[in-house]
């Protein structure tokens, strides 16, 4: 899962939102007061998430949301009065007084669409390439398609089931069988 950081003014408030984080199983690689502080850490970790207040020491959360690198998504925790000024259109927000629950759902929520985003761009195996291959095949002597008919076949199913592609070629190879 993505890696969390958690950037308040105040260090207590940073450290109650992440023990509370930590209690519910989430991962927190850091605790920081300022948005320099924030950058080193996110330059140590490429990708993850910002749990973060308004303002900072050093800068507001819209300075930090435009220096921090295309890896991070930013949870902005915050009064319903600075949640109604416009600020970026990307950075997520919970409204103060928190509600446990909607802060945990939505970080879940961000962690699985960074673990989706990261699963669409990382290149296949050699193995992974093979399996949809032998899908393909397998569609194209059973069913009479063209490669192209096969391979969009699978990403169809691949898509409308939810499952990557590797794991919808291997549910087709499985039918193979019976």
């Amino acid at each position: 899962m993505s890696s969390v950081v958690v950037v308040f003014p105040k260090l207590e408030d940073a450290k109650s939102i992440r023990n509370l984080l930590v209690r519910s199983g989430i991962e927190v690689a850091g605790v920081c007061t300022t948005g320099g502080q924030a950058l080193d850490v996110m330059d140590s970790l490429g990708s993850g998430i910002i749990v973060c207040g308004y303002r900072f020491r050093d800068m507001l959360y819209t300075e930090l949301k435009e220096q921090m690198g295309g890896g991070f998504e930013m949870l902005l925790l915050a009064s319903q009065r600075v949640l109604a000024e416009k600020g970026p259109d990307d950075v997520m927000a919970v409204r103060m007084p928190l509600k446990v629950h909607e802060l945990l759902e939505t970080i879940h929520m961000m962690q699985y669409a960074q673990e989706k985003q990261k699963k669409k761009k990382r290149p296949r195996s050699t193995r992974e390439k093979a399996v949809i291959e032998k899908a393909k095949a397998f569609l194209m002597e059973r069913n009479h398609m063209t490669e192209e008919e096969a391979h969009r076949y699978v990403q169809k199913c691949s898509m409308d089931s939810g499952n990557s592609m590797v794991e919808t070629a291997q549910m087709i190879i499985s039918l193979e069988r019976v």
